[in-house]
């Protein structure tokens, strides 16, 4: 898996290779990191990558011819080219199927917009998708594509030490994660619940599910609707969100 990214801030990605998950997915070759300033694209002494609006307004807005320089100069540079991610408030919202989703790709190229907004131009010529975290605005593209090759390099295999790590994590089955504990048995009167003390699996894994269900129930009830929809959920299941609305 290869992303390349698209940014005035390059400097930002470095945090990648500081350590963590994601850092040693990284030096081990899990995949690569590429990143592309379309200030190197540029033509005029200042390395002007934005300008003002038509039609007035505050902010500026980023150049079109700039940014489609950048995408050829990536072209260029390798064979299989996979699909072009603006990361964008009109985009649709990520989530885990989207990462789970998009990793079936062998390149991704991800542009972080900044400033007031990109040329529209450059979005219908050259984007295949708009990607958003959530309704609400962040000063550029950055940090929510950090977010998403984070959430999709965890899913490659091999990347995290137990196989088993990424399917039990929240959303994997359309509902969040049941409550863990570990060591010391007893934390200030607080005790771990004895069914994770017993060794039986198949009860502890039933348990798990109804707190997976417990928890989605009450913190994000769109989720188990969802879930229904999708018929990720099983009679047990719904038995189990009946006794608990009750």
């Amino acid at each position: 898996m290869r992303f390349d990214i698209i940014s005035i801030f390059p400097e930002m990605f470095e945090i990648i290779h500081a350590g963590g998950v994601v850092g040693r997915a990284l030096e081990k070759h899990h995949f690569a990191l590429q990143t592309w300033n379309p200030r190197a694209y540029t033509t005029d002494n200042r390395k002007t990558v934005d300008d003002r609006a038509y039609g007035g307004g505050p902010g500026m807005v980023m150049m079109a011819e700039p940014l489609e320089k950048t995408l050829t100069a990536i072209k260029q540079d390798q064979s299989k080219v996979g699909p072009v991610v603006l990361l964008s408030p009109h985009g649709r919202r990520f989530d885990q199927q989207m990462a789970i989703n998009l990793l079936q790709h062998e390149q991704i190229t991800l542009v972080c917009g900044r400033y007031e907004a990109v040329d529209q131009r450059f979005i219908e010529r050259n984007v295949d998708l708009e990607i958003s975290l959530g309704d609400f605005v962040l000063s550029g593209g950055e940090i929510p594509a950090m977010a998403m090759i984070d959430a999709m390099v965890r899913l490659i295999p091999g990347v995290l030490g137990d196989k088993d790590s990424a399917q039990q994590d929240s959303f994997m089955d359309g509902l969040l994660d049941c409550p863990h504990y570990t060591r010391p048995e007893i934390y200030e009167n607080s005790v771990v619940p004895s069914v994770l003390l017993g060794g039986n699996h198949a009860i502890i894994e039933g348990w798990r599910r109804e707190q997976s269900l417990l928890a989605t129930q009450l913190r994000r009830p769109d989720l188990i609707e969802a879930a229904r929809k999708k018929g990720l959920l099983s009679s047990k299941d719904e038995l189990f969100l009946k006794s608990i609305q009750a």
